[in-house]
């Protein structure tokens, strides 16, 4: 998917979506350069949220600190932290489960340590028909130097359906409370 774009997420019928997971996985950066057999690499943790409004306020938020939302609609892997190598993170979300004045779910990325994007190699988003076990999108993030964290994308109530639009927007932040000032004029 690329920036914009919206997958429609049925919830009866042909291709129904009972349960979506939103997979986010990376590979932390090797030392570089002539001396990097002597160098550690640099401490990268970071951290998938999935933050639920109601009318543009959020209502519950789940991260590595709080795994399951409220209601339990909502579930996250756990927190992993990044070393060499690749590492991933995924949030679950019962559609039939989340509770009608949830409007939006907003999944983001941050960088808990401060380290920027540029110490991260192949950051990549996975939608996943959890109950089916197929895989409904997929998209890599680009390299961004600067930026901290991302808003990833925008999960929407659609009548009784739902539906993911890509937003992939580079924000600065160390956790899902700094970056509602990038979030909120998404939703």
């Amino acid at each position: 998917m690329r920036p914009g774009q919206t997958l429609r997420l049925p919830r009866t019928g042909n291709g129904a979506v009972e349960v979506l997971r939103v997979e986010t996985s990376w590979i932390g950066q090797r030392p570089r350069g002539l001396l990097r057999r002597f160098r550690e690499p640099r401490e990268l943790d970071l951290d998938a949220s999935a933050v639920c409004f109601s009318q543009g306020q959020p209502v519950d938020v789940v991260f590595f600190r709080h795994l399951v939302s409220d209601d339990g609609s909502i579930r996250h892997s756990g927190d992993s932290l990044t070393t060499p190598g690749p590492t991933s993170e995924s949030i679950t979300v019962d559609l039939a489960r989340v509770p009608v004045h949830v409007d939006a779910v907003v999944f983001t990325l941050n960088s808990f340590t401060g380290l920027t994007f540029a110490e991260v190699e192949g950051v990549t988003l996975r939608l996943f028909d959890d109950t089916a076990g197929r895989e409904l999108a997929a998209w890599a993030l680009p390299a961004n130097g600067t930026s901290t964290a991302y808003v990833l994308a925008k999960l929407s109530r659609l009548g009784t359906d739902w539906q993911v639009t890509a937003l992939q927007v580079p924000a600065n932040g160390r956790t899902f409370q700094d970056l509602m000032p990038a979030i909120i004029p998404l939703l």
